[in-house]
């Protein structure tokens, strides 16, 4: 399917390319010009849609790759990275792969991630969450900076979030099934990057 498309793209470009020096030979009067002229920006359009068309094409080909790879939850894939990084290098390495640190919006879905991480990372290891409170202390907000609903705070033996200012990122723990407690953001732990599917 990719191939296709940029073998159309190759072809609009030759013909676009085509018109263009058989324009610039030969001497037209004004009406042509104009005709010629809309027909080119015409084709301009249809090559800049079909680079559209090729880049989606690419970003859902790589996108099945990485869920491939992972596991998919409803709307959502997960990647596991077993390397231990800070908070910041991990959200950093996510959206470089074009995703984001996993952020959990249901108790359904902790728990999926929470066996996703058991299973691949190993049942001893937090991984990195997706939320802080490094702007406002105890507004724990997403990578979109919106404060989150959904919480799965650790509140029975350690009542979490406790760590003021110096913790202002948050885990979710294995050992603790799942519950969340908040972390120096300069500890290194492994991350879940999270993709979003359609």
């Amino acid at each position: 399917m990719e191939i296709r498309g940029v073998g159309l793209l190759l072809c609009v470009v030759f013909l676009a390319n085509s018109t263009l020096q058989q324009n610039s030979s030969k001497k037209k009067n004004g009406k042509k010009e104009t005709a010629n002229s809309a027909a080119i920006e015409e084709l301009r359009k249809k090559i800049d849609e079909i680079v559209q068309e090729v880049g989606l094409l690419k970003e859902k080909q790589a996108l099945q790759t990485v869920c491939l790879k992972g596991i998919k939850v409803p709307g959502k894939c997960f990647l596991a990275d077993p390397v231990k990084k800070t908070f910041h290098v991990a959200s950093d390495d996510c959206i470089e792969k074009g995703g984001t640190l996993s952020t959990p919006l249901t108790g359904d879905e902790n728990d999926q991630l929470y066996d996703y991480v058991r299973q691949t990372i190993g049942p001893e290891e937090h991984i990195w969450l997706g939320i802080n409170d490094i702007v406002k202390e105890g507004d724990w907000v997403d990578k979109m900076g919106t404060t989150i609903r959904f919480k799965n705070w650790e509140t029975e033996v350690t009542h979490q979030p406790h760590g003021g200012r110096s913790k202002n990122c948050a885990i979710l723990s294995n050992p603790a099934n799942g519950k969340w407690f908040d972390e120096s953001c300069r500890a290194e732990k492994a991350s879940v990057c999270e993709f979003n599917i359609v």
